[in-house]
């Protein structure tokens, strides 16, 4: 038996989702796009000119729910890699947009390069958990010019699936023509979504324009969609774990009633990143344990209303791997990963989500796995199997011992420990006599052992020259090659 974990009664999950219609029809978002209000008004969302406040009838928010797919899968690059979204797969997505980097080696922080860059999505791509590329570090170059050539080299280092966003229209029609050098037309991109858009309303209740347009370009292109708004409760959400759970899903709901409108059976996935500040500083609280609590609060809403969802799980407020950043991030994933999202955001940040560490990296992927340990739970069968457990005990007599018992050897195969974990796992004498290696000087040697040995799967060398030529007309000021278009739905006539 698996083991679960509730943090909402069905009873608040119901109040939730309620308070949540009512924000929406009372009152309502703030949409800056005046694309995307036209395709609300013509789903039957109420717009107020004066202000460009939309409010959502229960009903549209309802038909947009009907009309989201439940399961659909992520693809990538790399030959036969998929995530099934949905039908009770979970996955990590890397954290993201560190403005500093931990050097290990010289014990200091440090702006990110793109080496370190580089470093961290190779790793990604070596480690099997990680299934979701996220930019790990702020990117040199900003405007069109630097989305593509982020997105280029994203493609070319890792295989697996790719989760970003464009900040405007023009970056939007960038993306589209990126993708389908890479992928192929339409068609191709939509049956392997190789890509989804992640879009974050600003909290409280605002879809911002430039953000949204670049979404609207790229819409009817099967891409799935990652609604993340980010309220932090006491500061941007009122104060009140619940209060901040019912605006977050109002935040998603709103967006997810445009992603329909726009095109109608988009792949969505409900992904709120719910957090809360620190009340001495007013920070980000990045190790506060609630955040545990609210990672659960995001795939129960989500699993409320029947959309797929991405967890999010908190991190740490320390700066450096210790022992603060270990108890903070245990606590934080271990409660989130038994709710099981179908995708996890975190590995990888120290210092409130603003430090990338690659030591940390891998350390969080061996929590995932201990995690995934808890949730698999007690086996009934086969090393859990009672059957046959009075025999062997009479065969056995007491005080005897199974090290020798096939029963032990079928247990281990069967996973009922997990074996393979960094770390002292042996005596003092032994641990003193090896020098006391130290669990960061371990991950290091993985993370050179992983650099050292992979070779990423390199993009066809036609594919990287066009992308290239892409990269210097975007860096030249030129301007993208629009798609062929898709016919506009009646709303944005």
């Amino acid at each position: 038996m698996t083991t679960s974990v509730a943090v909402l009664s069905a009873e608040q999950q119901v109040r939730a989702h309620e308070t949540a219609l009512a924000i929406l029809a009372h009152v309502g978002v703030r949409v800056d796009s005046e694309r995307a209000r036209r395709i609300l008004a013509g789903a039957g969302a109420l717009v107020r000119a004066s202000d460009a406040r939309v409010t959502f009838p229960r009903d549209l928010v309802e038909h947009a729910l009907s009309l989201a797919p439940r399961t659909f899968t992520l693809g990538g690059r790399r030959p036969g890699w998929s995530h099934a979204v949905g039908e009770g797969a979970c996955t990590l997505v890397v954290d993201g947009e560190a403005m500093a980097v931990w050097d290990a080696v010289a014990q200091e922080r440090r702006p990110p390069t793109i080496a370190d860059w580089e470093a961290a999505t190779r790793v990604c791509d070596a480690l099997d958990e990680v299934g979701v590329y996220w930019r790990t570090t702020t990117w040199d170059e900003e405007g069109a010019a630097g989305a593509v050539s982020s997105w280029r080299r994203a493609f070319g280092e890792f295989g697996k699936h790719v989760q970003d966003a464009a900040l405007d229209a023009d970056e939007g029609r960038w993306l589209l023509e990126v993708l389908q050098v890479v992928f192929g037309g339409r068609d191709e991109i939509a049956a392997r979504r190789p890509f989804s858009f992640l879009l974050c309303p600003h909290t409280p209740l605002v879809l911002e324009g430039p953000y949204t347009d670049a979404y609207l370009e790229v819409a009817g292109w099967g891409i799935p969609v990652a609604a993340m708004p980010m309220p932090i409760m006491g500061l941007s959400s009122p104060s009140g774990l619940l209060a901040t759970v019912a605006l977050g899903h109002a935040e998603v709901l709103a967006t997810l009633c445009l992603v329909q409108a726009a095109e109608p059976a988009t792949p969505f996935i409900s992904a709120p990143a719910l957090a809360v500040m620190q009340p001495r500083s007013g920070r980000y609280g990045g190790g506060a344990v609630e955040h545990a609590l609210l990672g659960v609060c995001s795939t129960e809403m989500a699993r409320h209303v029947g959309l797929p969802v991405e967890a999010s799980t908190g991190g740490t407020d320390h700066h450096v791997p210790g022992i603060q950043a270990a108890y903070e991030r245990a606590l934080n994933w271990s409660l989130p990963t038994l709710a099981w999202p179908d995708l996890l955001v975190g590995p990888g940040m120290l210092g409130g989500s603003t430090i990338l560490s690659l030591e940390q990296l891998v350390l969080d992927v061996e929590v995932y796995r201990r995690c995934c340990r808890l949730r698999s739970g007690v086996a009934s069968a086969p090393s859990g199997d009672l059957d046959g457990l009075v025999d062997l005990l009479a065969r056995v007599g007491p005080g005897g011992d199974f090290l020798a018992e096939p029963t032990t050897r079928d247990a281990l195969r069967a996973g009922e420990w997990l074996t393979g974990s960094p770390g002292v796992h042996d005596g003092f004498e032994r641990w003193d006599e090896a020098g006391r290696p130290d669990i960061l000087a371990e991950a290091r040697e993985r993370i050179e052992a992983i650099l050292a040995s992979r070779v990423p799967d390199p993009l066809p060398e036609d594919v990287d020259r066009e992308l290239a030529r892409i990269e210097a007309r975007a860096r030249g000021g030129g301007v993208p090659r629009r798609a062929r278009p898709r016919r506009p739905t009646s709303r944005e006539e």
